[in-house]
């Protein structure tokens, strides 16, 4: 009996050591997460601050919490390369969980320094087309995310703002030529133009200086507007440009809200916000175990117009009410103004008509 006492007491003593790992394991905190972010605007930008602040708030709500089990590895940049390679360079050594980056001159410097890390881009123009993925549907590497706008997008914005300045022939391109999007934003809205009466011009910018005699030679001419196409420089220099163009008086469509909120005429494109927020999901979805390369590109489910009426009357451009109606924000319309839009939004098919990118819908991934 003393025999099996003791065999009973070792077999008990050996199952516990057993159990002692895993015990030791279940009790383990969980491993913190590391998360770098990578912005074209500078520290303190209240739009940059607002889209990263949208993406925080949904990764919360999938249980990402800042300081509890995920950390934040926030870089701020304009359109400074030098800087822009030196925190890449600083960031990828890090070796963080994933890179959330937007910026289509950031991006690629990202690229040639890791194709392991996982990269999310609330915002890519063409993916395929620079060679950041193999297909919108299986990306195949290091890289996933959601796409700024359909490239048809850019026809639209040329065929509103000949709608809010019926008198313009000829549009200038704004664009800096170190964007390697920039080759495809040229293309599409060259190809836009003709059925419009349009006449397109290239003008590739560095800098300020670049900008004003752009301006200044369109204003000259007369007869002639501005698309600024999507850019870290524009962005970068946007109080400037809005200034600009309002002095010299020439009609300009812009890539982003921002511009208008300052002063500037229009802005027909996605919710940029929209980005942000849903690439809190796929940064959820990767930290769980799924590969970026098999989460596909996916585009844009809103889109918005946003048209600034106090600078239309400034330029002497009466804007007509089915435009006022389908505007998904009316900058200094007043109440009548709204009123109006309110009254013309009875319209569905107005609306959709102009609302739609020229030749189908935009898709629901």
């Amino acid at each position: 009996m003393f025999d099996r006492l003791k065999r009973r007491e070792f077999i008990t003593l050996i199952g516990g050591a057993a159990a002692w790992p895993l015990t030791a394991r279940a009790q383990q905190p969980e491993r913190m997460r590391r998360i770098g972010i990578v912005m074209p605007f500078a520290k303190g930008d209240s739009v940059g601050e607002a889209r990263i602040r949208a993406f925080k708030q949904e990764l919360a709500k999938l249980g990402w919490t800042d300081g509890g089990n995920i950390q934040f590895d926030e870089r701020w940049l304009t359109d400074d390369m030098d800087l822009v390679r030196s925190h890449a360079a600083s960031l990828v050594a890090s070796n963080p969980d994933i890179i959330v980056a937007s910026g289509g001159r950031i991006v690629p410097v990202f690229m040639r320094l890791t194709r392991s890390i996982p990269m999310v881009l609330p915002g890519a123009s063409d993916p395929v087309g620079v060679g950041w993925a193999q297909s919108l549907a299986r990306p195949g590497g290091n890289v996933t995310g959601f796409t700024a706008f359909e490239l048809s997008m850019l026809g639209k914005s040329l065929e509103i703002l000949k709608q809010i300045a019926p008198a313009v022939v000829r549009v200038a391109l704004v664009y800096n030529p170190d964007n390697p999007n920039s080759v495809f934003y040229r293309r599409i809205s060259e190809a836009a133009s003709a059925p419009l009466a349009i006449e397109t011009v290239d003008h590739p910018i560095h800098g300020l200086a670049d900008i004003d005699r752009v301006v200044a030679s369109l204003a000259d001419r007369g007869n002639s507007g501005i698309f600024f196409l999507p850019d870290l420089t524009t962005n970068a220099l946007r109080d400037d440009v809005v200034a600009l163009v309002a002095r010299r008086r020439v009609p300009a469509i812009y890539s982003d809200t921002f511009f208008v909120k300052l002063g500037g005429l229009a802005f027909y494109g996605p919710d940029r916000m929209e980005g942000f927020r849903r690439s809190a999901g796929y940064v959820d979805r990767i930290l769980r175990g799924e590969k970026p390369g098999d989460l596909p590109f996916q585009q844009p489910t809103k889109y918005e117009l946003m048209i600034n009426r106090t600078a239309a009357k400034a330029l002497g451009l009466e804007l007509s009410p089915a435009l006022l109606a389908i505007a998904d924000e009316v900058i200094g319309g007043g109440k009548r103004a709204t009123a109006d839009a309110d009254r013309q939004l009875r319209q569905p098919r107005v609306a959709r008509c102009l609302r739609a990118p020229r030749g189908r819908f935009p898709e629901r991934p």
